[in-house]
């Protein structure tokens, strides 16, 4: 297992040397990623005219919700300011409780703000991208020994703190991912304990009224949520020595 992960990452880091405008190209090379093109090509490419997105010059944004168990696809051309959405796919397997990952084996999926680091085309779940957890603020808060890693965004339907969305859905986004980090630029990820409206919010507060680290961890989430709602722009988020997550 750990030697194919690493040949898994040194095939990602000799990936990485070429130009982004190659990185789909290159995907292409792998037999799965070739399958996923034939069967699901022609639905991205109209996935993103649909929504007028050229499909060569584009930034991806990802937006999770834990409790609702919901991944939201959102893409914008490079030249301009706001995201339109263009789809959602459901987690078909979760694990965990609302809050942070915190430490290895914990089995929770992270809640934060993150960027895909890595590609896997030939992963044990199909296809797979990785987020770069754990981040700055999560190596302040977490296990110092052992804080976890390698949580990815992968098809089939188990997983231990993963986000899994199911083969054929991998498929898709898997391409959208590619075609985008081919056009440049970073994949954000966001993930949040829930929807975080001002009903849920209020209702969280309430039913974890008596943690409050963790309410203040959530506090620091929501702006970010509040300002993409408002806006369809990505926030620029800063973490502080500190690890809370300040929003610019």
């Amino acid at each position: 297992m750990k030697r194919t992960f690493l040949i898994i990452i040194l095939t990602s880091i000799l990936m990485s040397l070429t130009p982004p405008s190659n990185f789909f190209e290159q995907q292409l090379k792998f037999p799965r990623v070739q399958t996923a093109n034939r069967q699901k090509g022609k639905a991205v490419s109209n996935l993103l005219s649909s929504k007028n997105i050229n499909s060569i010059n584009f930034d991806l944004f990802l937006r999770a919700f834990k409790k609702e168990q919901k991944l939201e696809v959102w893409a914008k051309n490079k030249a301009d300011e706001t995201f339109k959405f263009l789809k959602a796919y459901e987690y078909c397997a979760t694990t965990g409780v609302l809050g942070p990952k915190r430490r290895s084996g914990d089995r929770q999926i992270p809640e934060g703000f993150y960027e895909v680091d890595l590609f896997n085309p030939q992963s044990q779940y199909l296809l797979s991208f990785r987020i770069n957890y754990p981040n700055k603020s999560d190596l302040v808060f977490a296990d110092k020994l052992n804080p976890g890693d390698n949580i990815f965004i992968h098809g089939h339907c188990v997983t231990i703190g993963c986000i899994p969305i199911g083969d054929e859905n991998i498929q898709e986004l898997y391409l959208l991912a590619s075609k985008a980090k081919s056009a440049g630029g970073k994949i954000n990820v966001h993930i949040f304990p829930i929807i975080m409206n001002e009903q849920n919010y209020k209702a969280i507060n309430a039913e974890f009224g008596t943690d409050a680290r963790l309410l203040a961890f959530w506090s620091w989430l929501k702006p970010a949520y509040d300002a993409f709602e408002n806006s369809k722009k990505l926030p620029v988020v800063v973490i502080e020595d500190s690890g809370k997550y300040v929003i610019k």
